[in-house]
């Protein structure tokens, strides 16, 4: 049998064993991934970085597709990162079309699927047509309920945080907010993600183990997965492995056991 063919054979039935062993009961309902290695994928094929965001649009796609039929309620994407804009001006340029064709080619899809899209970040910052074509998509899919897409754009944690304390301040000058009634959930409203459940698992390509100011307030309870497989190269077993390591975590949140508090 040819080498290749071999590999795939392979890889397919590993992936169908991991799927059948997959607790359906026990899934995150909000999974958060940093998708990091682009660049790096690349760089060991000797081809400019734009070729590994190119090819990350096809792990991109296979996961969606996949959260959103195993029934996962909300996948959140880090695809653009306040940091990244100190990157090239050309690199900028040409991640900015990828983004534009992306979400004029996947339209459709979101609404023959049901998939909402989210945006979170300072959009505005993102040069107009796509932060137009952003907010028209949102508008378009956001009676969408089958799963919730979120895209993490021009996105820093701590800005997220600050931006958040400047609303406060503000509705407490007004007094549309006493400061009494000032607590974790109410401060979570004045986030990004207002909307959006807080992560159970955040999963982290090409082996960096950081969080790397993404969701700083959201992920304080998160299970945090690192794999060395980088973005390019993620499949559906590579979210497989992530998910049975994430069921086979007990998440206490602070708490005991019911063995341990006997």
């Amino acid at each position: 049998m040819n080498p290749f063919i071999q590999k795939t054979h392979r890889a397919e039935t590993e992936e169908k064993a991991l799927l059948e062993r997959l607790d359906r009961n026990n899934l995150p309902q909000h999974v958060a991934i940093i998708m990091d290695g682009n660049g790096r994928w690349a760089a060991q094929r000797h081809l400019p970085r734009i070729a590994g965001h190119r090819r990350g649009i096809r792990s991109v796609r296979e996961i969606i597709t996949f959260a959103r039929e195993i029934g996962i309620k909300a996948l959140t994407l880090y695809a653009f990162s306040n940091e990244n804009w100190n990157r090239p001006a050309k690199e900028i340029t040409q991640l900015m079309i990828l983004l534009e064709h992306y979400l004029n080619k996947e339209l459709d899809t979101m609404m023959k699927n049901g998939i909402r899209l989210r945006a979170v970040g300072q959009i505005d910052r993102l040069q107009d047509s796509v932060s137009r074509l952003i907010h028209a998509v949102e508008e378009k899919t956001k009676e969408n309920n089958k799963m919730t897409l979120v895209l993490a754009l021009s996105y820093g944690g701590r800005t997220e945080i600050i931006d958040a304390v400047k609303k406060v301040y503000k509705d407490l000058q007004t007094e549309k907010l006493s400061l009494k009634d000032l607590d974790e959930p109410h401060f979570s409203n004045y986030l990004y993600t207002q909307d959006i459940p807080d992560p159970d698992l955040m999963i982290r390509t090409s082996g960096e183990i950081r969080v790397s100011n993404f969701l700083l307030w959201q992920v304080a309870y998160t299970e945090l997965y690192f794999t060395k497989t980088l973005w390019p190269d993620f499949r559906k077993k590579d979210f497989l492995l992530a998910l049975h390591d994430y069921q086979g975590r007990e998440r206490r949140f602070g708490g005991v056991t019911g063995e341990e508090n006997d």
